[in-house]
């Protein structure tokens, strides 16, 4: 039994506390901390405005001028939009050698509010599309590099810019090294709340901050599907049907001729009911309480526009009884090229795993399906609600201050979702107790925000050639 017990699944020997230890200080000598700090780009790095297009030639034509319209507003907008063009440069910078269930994409904008099931309102990582196990510092510097850039949009100085990315580095350390001393179980549970939010924000925040957060979270709590019904949808002749807002929100009805209208709809019907095999149980009896009454094409996000999103009406009970889902496109992460794929061949199962893995809880309705369109090519999706207790915060709105306690909080977060999939004793020792990693992100982060600014004068130069079209919407 005591054989059984230090095994995994695989037949491989679950290491000892001890033993991960000793891998922290193994990956430290071979990889020193104040390495981290270290970006050069490579030689032969590809221009970024041909790896944007290069994600384009998969997407839907008429939408891509908004994406490269949304991306040259400001260096922090294509920062959004630019996680392929990162992935290419944390390829080539030091690593641990320790992997972790990684996000993909954790820039400051990809935290926020949901509901949990219990209806809670939490705070967690809330994008993943780009999700792959990979090497764990990938996630923080992307985290600290948009805190950084975010900083210098505000008109934060040098000073104040360190102190917020060097607090978001320690919050991630300190954590981690506390989970790292924490049982399976209440690594597991741990999660942040409103209540731990308004804690932090009493502590953290001046008067105006703690107004503007109790704003948010009470914000958060109404968006739903009621009110996304109430805001998206119109009655039309008796019966709820989407606003059409284009090119924001389309519904099928301008899209496409009748006959492959009708093609299209049947196909999204069929998605939905198929879906709901990946549901558990309980929650494929509740779906099935639906009726699908209408859908729509919707552009969403700055990096993700462009791909097939639709927005899907269904109805329960009665017009009072609404349910929204977004099924959105999945295609290969941007991580995938430099980590490897993964091991889910579904894009939409591979999103949905990753989530499951990283957050405290997630939507009761988050699940996936492969579907074939209109054109014959199969594409991956997952689904989920559109709206559920979702919020967040804009950092235009912030002060330093203010900044330094939200970095603080999404690290933190990002260190247990971490935490969840990898080797939090491993990483917590590689870390250690000291500053040097913390110093370290400062000057990464501030290095990559220049490189940022660069790129995105490169698009901005594109568009004013004419080499990319852009449109605002």
């Amino acid at each position: 039994m005591a054989k059984r017990a230090a095994e995994t699944e695989n037949g491989m020997r679950r290491l000892s506390a001890v033993e991960r230890a000793e891998r922290g200080r193994a990956a430290r000598r071979r990889t020193p901390r104040t390495r981290h700090g270290e970006f050069e780009p490579s030689a032969h790095r590809q221009d970024p405005v041909d790896i944007l297009e290069g994600q384009s030639a998969g997407r839907v034509p008429e939408l891509v001028p908004i994406r490269y319209g949304r991306m040259s507003e400001s260096p922090f907008r294509f920062y959004r939009g630019a996680a392929a063009v990162m992935a290419a440069d944390l390829a080539h910078t030091p690593d641990s050698g320790l992997r972790v269930q990684l996000c993909g994409d954790a820039h400051m904008l990809n935290y926020g509010l949901l509901g949990s099931p219990e209806r809670n309102l939490l705070f967690d990582v809330n994008d993943f599309d780009e999700t792959l196990p990979g090497p764990w510092e990938w996630d923080v510097k992307r985290l600290a590099v948009s805190l950084a850039i975010a900083g210098r949009e505000n008109g934060f100085t040098d000073i104040e810019r360190a102190e917020i990315v060097q607090s978001a580095g320690r919050s991630y350390r300190e954590q981690m090294r506390r989970y790292a001393s924490m049982r399976h179980l209440d690594v597991w549970y741990a999660r942040v709340d409103a209540e731990q939010l308004q804690t932090l924000g009493a502590t953290e925040l001046r008067s105006r901050g703690r107004k503007r957060l109790a704003e948010t979270l009470a914000k958060a709590r109404g968006r739903d599907s009621l009110q996304a019904a109430g805001k998206l949808t119109e009655v039309v002749a008796g019966e709820r049907r989407f606003t059409s807002t284009p090119p924001l929100v389309t519904p099928l009805t301008e899209l496409l001729p009748d006959n492959e209208r009708s093609t299209l709809e049947e196909q999204i019907r069929d998605m939905v009911e198929q879906y709901g095999q990946t549901l558990p149980s309980d929650r494929r009896h509740l779906l099935r309480q639906f009726t699908v009454i209408d859908m729509a094409r919707k552009v969403v996000g700055v990096g993700s526009v462009g791909t097939r999103c639709w927005i899907i009406l269904l109805l329960g009970r009665d017009g009072d009884d609404p349910l929204i889902l977004q099924a959105k496109e999945a295609g290969e992460s941007v991580l995938a090229p430099y980590v490897g794929a993964g091991e889910h061949s579904m894009q939409g199962e591979r999103v949905v795993a990753g989530q499951r893995l990283m957050q405290a809880a997630s939507d009761i309705f988050l699940g996936w399906h492969r579907a074939k369109g209109i054109d014959g090519r199969e594409r991956d999706f997952y689904v989920r609600q559109l709206r559920d207790w979702k919020g967040s915060i804009e950092p235009e709105f912030m002060a330093p201050r203010g900044m330094r306690a939200f970095g603080d909080v999404c690290s933190a977060t990002l260190a247990r979702a971490h935490a969840r999939s990898g080797d939090r004793t491993g990483i917590a020792t590689y870390l250690g107790s000291g500053d040097v990693f913390d110093r370290a992100l400062v000057r990464f982060a501030e290095t990559y925000a220049d490189l940022n600014e660069r790129d995105h004068q490169a698009l901005v130069d594109a568009v004013a050639s004419g080499r990319v079209a852009a449109e605002s919407a």
